[in-house]
């Protein structure tokens, strides 16, 4: 991973990013923070911060916080590689409880995407 000191990528989120983002303390709100500085700095982006979600164009954006496991699906919308991408759209984020979440989250972040018209 390498800071480039210049900002490769342009972070956007939804209205329901923002309605996730802003009940999150001030902790966690510090590391997703943190997590987006990254995105848009460094290249490549290890996948310890963002990784493709098998069958789908969407990625996970990843935040850990003492045992708590945030995730927030994000989009690409320039490029289907995440890397190469210049700007990149949170959807929607959750508090990870099990495997189980990502279906119901996968499928609203699809709905955002239809509704904003991506």
């Amino acid at each position: 991973m390498e800071e480039t000191g210049k900002v490769l990528r342009v972070v956007r989120h939804t209205d329901e990013f923002d309605e996730f983002y802003k009940n999150l303390d001030a902790k966690v709100k510090d590391k997703f923070d943190r997590t987006i500085d990254m995105i848009c700095t460094i290249y490549p982006i290890s996948t310890k911060y963002i990784k493709k979600l098998i069958n789908s164009d969407l990625y996970e954006m990843r935040v850990s916080v003492g045992t708590n496991e945030y995730r927030t699906i994000l989009f690409s919308t320039n490029h289907p590689n995440i890397i190469e991408a210049t700007e990149i759209i949170l959807l929607n984020g959750f508090l990870k409880k099990s495997n189980k979440d990502y279906d119901k989250q996968i499928k609203k972040a699809e709905k955002i995407i239809n509704d904003v018209n991506i």
